[in-house]
């Protein structure tokens, strides 16, 4: 999945546009039986580092040692479950990407081309691509980046920005002749675009992006820079100065990432089953605003490079944003995500954002919406449906799983959903449709409480006790059932159900299938499983 700038904190907006659904679709696979290698890490040679740098009269390594650890700690209290997570400053990375840049500087896909780049005469050097600001030639955004514009999202060379300034003095910055390598993307363009058509299963909006931007006609792009921050270029035709540019080495960190783990876990050549195994599958988790670097610029490298595998799906969120704005580091636009877990629950906020991923179109998000899915479908329906039949149990049948009598067409086709749900909820998450694979779910967490409300067990418990033990045994069915479809979704409280079920192990062995619980197996206490969320005077804050 994407890599972050390791230049301040991460917001809901990433949370939600990368590394949730990576996690969610990591977890079924490996609670499917399925080998799961995920893996990213902080990018510390993008310049929104050196930036913050520069605003900080510090060197770049400091930020990066000031919020790679931020990444690390919001991953463990999120429960993001990555086998590893690295940074582009390894000595694995530098090796990987000198590599890589070697062989296809020998096949002739790399070559040198003097050009001109911008110049800040005041601060007497070159400027990165986001060290100029500029409006953009699109859709007249007024602060546009030199390599990007955050307002329509389209990718920018800082020489097509109108009026440009730089952003170390405001200055307007002029064009300078200045020697670098370049890679061949235009080679590629009649291949990228025959790989492109045999997509099948990618989101729409992913797929014609790409298709139109190759239709376009495809350029070659410097891949090195004035720079002193960075991968040093494996070869010195160039002199001193330059450094490989992160747009080139940062998604090569997938590679290297992959290395690096093998080698962690004592087994060098381990990485190559995913990437070089034809039956292998390699998902790329992102933001829309990452497609092209994705779908045509890294595909075109690993084709160039041969042997690696290319990538078997893009699902590219659209974006989040808060009260209509794009959420945004660089521009303070949406709060924090350590922030958020200071007040609700992981699970809480890991719900909310996946019933709200940005899969087809820019979701808005609030901290009301938190609220609302807390209380409502959390807590009224997931958490009150396990507690009621747990609690009930206890008081009945002594806090053991009953013996149910004869079973009515009713009860069978609530067992018959149980089987079902996670099967459907399974399909859902193997083709990236989260949001409607956890809308499943929670629908047959309604329909169980819709059978309870049918088969009244608080009232039969006094007049006919086999009833009540087969209307209890199949909520307990199907809540088991529902535990393992909701697990990607909500592992914390996931656990907690797993051991109030009295089953042995941890849910994330039990294998992605619709288990009955025995009849006669003692259950665990009934914990609540969600904290109501009470409002007062505009702030949120949780019920004991």
């Amino acid at each position: 999945m994407a890599w972050p700038y390791a230049n301040g904190p991460l917001h809901l907006g990433h949370v939600a546009g990368a590394y949730l659904p990576a996690d969610i679709f990591a977890r079924y696979h490996r609670m499917a039986g399925n080998r799961v290698l995920m893996v990213s890490g902080s990018d510390q040679h993008g310049t929104p580092v050196t930036v913050r740098a520069d605003n900080e009269g510090v060197a770049p390594q400091e930020i990066v040692d000031r919020f790679h650890p931020q990444f690390l700690e919001l991953w463990e209290k999120l429960g993001i479950t990555f086998d590893l997570f690295t940074t582009t400053g390894t000595q694995t990375h530098a090796e990987v990407v000198h590599d890589m840049f070697r062989r296809l500087l020998e096949r002739g896909d790399i070559y040198r081309q003097t050009t001109q780049q911008f110049f800040d005469p005041q601060a007497g050097r070159f400027l990165p691509d986001r060290y100029v600001e500029g409006t953009c030639p699109h859709c007249g955004f007024e602060r546009a980046r030199g390599d990007q514009c955050d307002n329509c999202g389209r990718t920018l060379d800082p020489g097509q920005l109108v009026n440009p300034r730089s952003k170390l003095t405001g200055t307007t910055p002029d064009m300078r002749d200045t020697e670098h390598f370049f890679f061949r993307l235009s080679r590629f363009q009649e291949p990228l675009l025959e790989w492109l058509r045999g997509r099948s299963g990618w989101r729409k909006h992913v797929q014609n992006f790409s298709i139109g931007w190759v239709e376009e006609g495809l350029h070659d792009r410097a891949i090195t820079r004035d720079l002193d921050w960075g991968v040093s270029v494996p070869v010195e035709d160039l002199g001193p100065g330059k450094r490989i540019y992160v747009w080139f080495e940062a998604f090569i960190g997938y590679l290297s990432a992959s290395k690096e783990w093998a080698e962690r876990e004592g087994e060098p050549e381990a990485w190559r089953a995913w990437w070089e195994d034809a039956d292998a599958g390699t998902y790329y988790f992102i933001g829309k605003d990452n497609i092209f670097f994705h779908t045509i610029f890294w595909p075109a490298v690993l084709i160039a490079y041969g042997g690696l595998n290319l990538p078997t799906d893009v699902p590219a969120n659209q974006y989040v944003t808060f009260k209509g704005e794009k959420a945004s580091k660089s521009q303070a636009v949406g709060d924090s995500a350590l922030s958020y877990l200071e007040r609700y629950q992981a699970d809480a906020i890991r719900y909310a954002l996946a019933a709200n991923l940005p899969e087809q179109s820019d979701t808005d998000m609030t901290e009301a919406e938190i609220v609302r899915r807390n209380n409502d479908e959390l807590v009224a329906t997931w958490g009150n449906l396990v507690n009621r039949v747990l609690a009930m149990t206890h008081r009945t049948f002594e806090g053991r799983v009953p013996q149910p009598g004869p079973l009515d067409r009713r009860d069978e086709a609530v067992l018959d959903g149980a089987r079902t749900v996670v099967h459907q909820v399974g399909q859902l998450i193997e083709a990236v449709h989260l949001k409607a694979a956890l809308a499943t779910a929670m629908g047959f967490a309604q329909e169980v409480n819709g059978y309870l409300s049918e088969r009244e067990p608080w009232k039969t418990a006094k007049s006919d006790r086999e009833r009540t033990a087969t209307s209890l045994y199949v909520a307990l069915c199907a809540i088991t059932a529902l535990d393992v479809a909701l697990y990607p979704f909500l592992p914390f409280s996931s656990e907690l159900v797993y051991r109030s079920l009295g089953l042995p192990g941890s849910i994330d062995e039990t294998g992605w299938r619709a288990s009955r619980p025995a009849s006669g197996t003692a259950l665990g206490p009934a914990e609540p499983l969600f904290r109501k969320i009470e409002t007062a005077e505009g702030k949120a804050r949780l019920s004991a």
